[in-house]
C-alpha cells in the first residue's frame, strides 16, 4: 500500500483551480508588469538618456513637467522621467536580487534545523540569535563601508540582515508539520531527510514563507532608500533612493517639488503593489485552510 505524505503540488492546484483572483490583484498586477517591464526595456525603450543634460536658454533648471519632460526635469536639468525609469532597474533589482539569497540561505537552514532538530538545531538558532541581536542598520552600513558601493555588494548585505528573520520562520513552519501524520509516516517508510524535506514539507512550507518574499522586496527596497538618505547607496547609477534625496532640500522641496513627488509616487505604487499581491497571493494558495494535509 502506498501512503501519500501531505499535500502534493498537485493536489495543491486542484484545490486553488477553481478560484478567481478579483480586480485587487490584477491591477496591482499590471502596474507591477507595467514598472518591470519599463525597467528591463529602459535601455531599447525611446526615452531621453537619463545622463543628457536638457538646458533652455534664458531658463534655470529644474523645469516643471511639460509634453517634453513628462514628471519636469531635475537641478542639473536631466529627464526625471527616464531617470526613475534607470533608477527602477536597480532599485527593483537590489529587491529581488537580496530577497532570493535570503530566502535560499536562510530558508534553507531554518528547514533543516526544524526537521533534523539535535547540535544543527541549536547551531542554526544561536546563528539566527546572533544576527537578529546585532542591529541590522549597523550591519549593513559595516559591510558597505568595509567594501563597496555595488548593486551586488548592497543585496548580500541587505540579505544577511533577512536571513535571520527568513530562517526563524522557516524553521518554525517546519517544526508544525515535522511531526504530523504524514511525515510519520514517510519515515515510517523508509524516507531520507532529503525526500521528506521536498515531497512532504515544502509545500506545506511554501505557503507562509511565499507570503514574506513580496513583503521583503518590498523591505529591501525601502531599505536601500534609507541607506540613500545616509550618502550609503550606489556610487555609480541611480536608484529611487537617491532620486528622493537629490529633491529632498528645503529649497527644492519649495520650488520644484516634482523633483522628489516623482519617484516618491513611482515608489510608493510599486510598494503598495507588491504587498496587495502578497496579500492575495497568500489567501489564494493556502491550501491548509481546505484541509489538505491534515
Amino acid at each position: 500500500m502506498k501512503l501519500t505524505a501531505g499535500p502534493s503540488m498537485d493536489e495543491a492546484f486542484e484545490v486553488v483551480k477553481g478560484r478567481r483572483l478579483g480586480l485587487g490583484f490584477w491591477l496591482p498586477t499590471g502596474w507591477m508588469v507595467l514598472i518591470v517591464g519599463a525597467a528591463l526595456l529602459g535601455p531599447v525603450l525611446p526615452l531621453k538618456d537619463p545622463t543628457d543634460y536638457f538646458i533652455r536658454p534664458g531658463e534655470r533648471p529644474p523645469y516643471p513637467p511639460s509634453a517634453d519632460h513628462w514628471f519636469g526635469t531635475d537641478q542639473d536639468a536631466r529627464d526625471m522621467f527616464s531617470r526613475i525609469i534607470s533608477g527602477a532597474r536597480v532599485s527593483l533589482a537590489v529587491g529581488f536580487m537580496s530577497v532570493a539569497m535570503s530566502f535560499i540561505v536562510g530558508g534553507a537552514i531554518g528547514m533543516v534545523a526544524g526537521l533534523v532538530r539535535g547540535w544543527f538545531d541549536r547551531l542554526a538558532s544561536f546563528l539566527f540569535l546572533a544576527l537578529l541581536s546585532f542591529p541590522g542598520l549597523v550591519l549593513v552600513i559595516l559591510i558597505i563601508s568595509l567594501i563597496d558601493r555595488s548593486v551586488l555588494t548592497i543585496s548580500v548585505t541587505l540579505a544577511v540582515a533577512g536571513i535571520a528573520p527568513v530562517g526563524r520562520l522557516a524553521r518554525a513552519a517546519t517544526m508544525s508539520f515535522a511531526e504530523r501524520e504524514f511525515v510519520i509516516a514517510a519515515r515510517t517508510l523508509g524516507a531520507r531527510n532529503s525526500r521528506i524535506l521536498f515531497r512532504e514539507l515544502l509545500p506545506n512550507v511554501v505557503i507562509p514563507m511565499g507570503a514574506l518574499v513580496l513583503l521583503g522586496v518590498a523591505a529591501a527596497i525601502v531599505a536601500e532608500g534609507g541607506l540613500a538618505f545616509l550618502g550609503l547607496s550606489l556610487e555609480k547609477g541611480e536608484t529611487w533612493g537617491k532620486l528622493i534625496r537629490n529633491g529632498a532640500g528645503s529649497r527644492v522641496l519649495r520650488d520644484s517639488p516634482w523633483v522628489a513627488f516623482g519617484p516618491i509616487t513611482v515608489m510608493f505604487l510599486t510598494l503598495a503593489s507588491i504587498n496587495y499581491i502578497g496579500d492575495y497571493l497568500r489567501d489564494f494558495f493556502n491550501v491548509r485552510e481546505t484541509g489538505l494535509g491534515r
